[in-house]
Order: C-alpha cells, then structure tokens, then sequence
C-alpha cells in the first residue's frame, strides 16, 4: 500500500506528482495486470529468458559505439 503524507501548506498537485512517482517505481500496476491471469511457470520463465537476450543484445550494440 502506497502511502504519501502531505506536508503542511503543501500544493496537492506536488503530492499527486509524488505518489504518480511512488506508483511508477514500484510497478505497481503492472503487477496489479499481471495478477489478472494466471501463466504458467514454464511462460514466465521463457519471456524472462527472452528479456535477458533481448536486454543482452541491445547492451552488446550500445558498447561498440
């Protein structure tokens, strides 16, 4: 649970922006997707292997610039 405490004479919108910021670093709503359905065991650990090559390939073309 997300919790953001507003600060005495404190503009809404820069508490909104913080918990906006809070929501995004956490993942929050992708986890909340990703509970929606269910995924086998076996899925989740081929698109987590397909992440590592694709994050490892495009590592690979940024150094030889």
């Amino acid at each position: 649970m997300l919790i953001v405490k507003i600060k005495k004479g404190e503009n809404i919108n820069k508490a909104l922006k913080r918990f906006k910021n809070k929501v995004r670093s956490t993942k929050l709503v992708r986890n909340i997707r990703e509970g929606q359905y269910f995924s086998k065991p076996s899925e989740i650990k081929r698109r987590a292997k397909k992440k590592a090559i694709r994050v490892n390939q495009w590592r690979l073309e940024n150094e030889e610039i």
